[in-house]
């Protein structure tokens, strides 16, 4: 089996040797990310047992809305290592971080920006930042006397790509790869436009999470659904403050109107992937992963649209949104 890795300068694509990931990409809905074009180079399944749903609630398209499997200990242990451009290698003890977005994050749990934020207390960096209001997001004003910072992560068994998720919400997991580059001026700037855009249409919407426009596209059908109030469900419960909406809200939020019906999956491990532990969409009405297929999803701005930032391997369970122009779930086969 293999997975396709995509290279987004030459637009290569060349087949490598990885049945783990390529179970990740097809039965996910997932993501995780990378840097900008300039800085390219730089950038088991679980054990079979039988599934116990829980809680099936609503009906849609004549089967009931199931998750299987449980949340288990998910809070990183192991020593974490984080690479400065110009700088070094960083070790630190995720025990000893705390986060800076209390308002996201329960006690245990912390963002890839915290671990800079650690770093800075510490004494080992020297960084000044900022929180932005219109963007809900913390700023890097400078980092060793350097400005224009992005980051380059991917969780346990991933691989580099664009993302353009605000780094002060992307959970850290233990296994994760993580590095800090340079990015341009104008790339930042028109990121941050989309976190200023999102804020906007919240604030709009009184403060709800209104996306104007959530597409599904399934192996048999296709479906797009328009003004979608997404609510927390707290599916995450271990991880994030009750108030949170991440990305998979907005399948439970669509199930709960009838509109769809879905089965969720945990996974703790798939394949070389050691440390997955999140649900994924299995089923989206009549269509179900297996074998080599199954919907992925991503979300945010047009602007940034598939690999140019949106589509990456965060898991759609632990990906916080704001109110992003459009949320996507689709079919592939690999």
């Amino acid at each position: 089996m293999v997975y396709v890795y995509i290279k987004y300068l030459t637009g290569e694509v060349s087949f490598m040797k990885n049945a783990g990931y390529l179970m990740l990409v097809v039965i996910s809905m997932v993501l995780i990310t990378a840097a900008s074009s300039c800085t390219e180079e730089e950038i088991s399944e679980p054990e079979a047992s039988e599934p116990e749903a829980i809680d099936p609630e609503f009906e849609a398209a004549d089967k009931k809305n199931q998750v299987f499997g449980e949340v288990s200990e998910t809070a990183a242990t192991g020593a974490g290592e984080i690479e400065i451009d110009g700088l070094g290698t960083f070790s630190f003890d995720p025990q000893k971080v705390e986060t800076v977005r209390k308002d996201i994050f329960r006690e245990g749990y912390f963002s890839i920006f915290d671990i800079l934020v650690y770093l800075a207390q510490d004494g080992q960096i020297d960084m000044d930042y900022y929180f932005d209001e219109e963007m809900n997001t913390h700023i890097i004003d400078s980092l060793d006397g350097r400005t224009d910072w992005w980051y380059s992560a991917y969780y346990d068994g991933g691989w580099l790509e664009r993302s353009v998720y605000r780094m002060d919400h992307y959970p850290y997991k233990d296994e994760m790869f993580l590095k800090m580059v340079k990015q341009p001026e104008e790339r930042l700037e028109s990121i941050y436009n989309t976190y200023r855009d999102e804020i906007r249409r919240k604030d709009e919407n009184g403060g709800k999470i209104i996306v104007p426009e959530v597409i599904i596209e399934g192996k048999n059908d296709k479906h797009i659904f328009e003004e979608v109030e997404v609510t927390a469900h707290n599916l995450r419960s271990d991880m994030f403050q009750p108030v949170v909406v991440t990305a998979i809200d907005t399948i439970l939020s669509l199930a709960e109107k009838g509109e769809i019906s879905y089965d969720l999956q945990w996974y703790e491990s798939i394949g070389t992937a050691g440390v997955v532990k999140s649900y994924w969409v299995n089923r989206i009405n009549e269509d179900e992963s297996q074998g080599r297929c199954g919907f992925v999803y991503e979300a945010g701005d047009e602007l940034f649209y598939f690999f140019n930032g949106n589509h990456n391997h965060i898991p759609s369970d632990i990906r916080t949104i704001n109110s992003p122009n459009y949320v996507k779930y689709f079919w592939i086969c690999i």
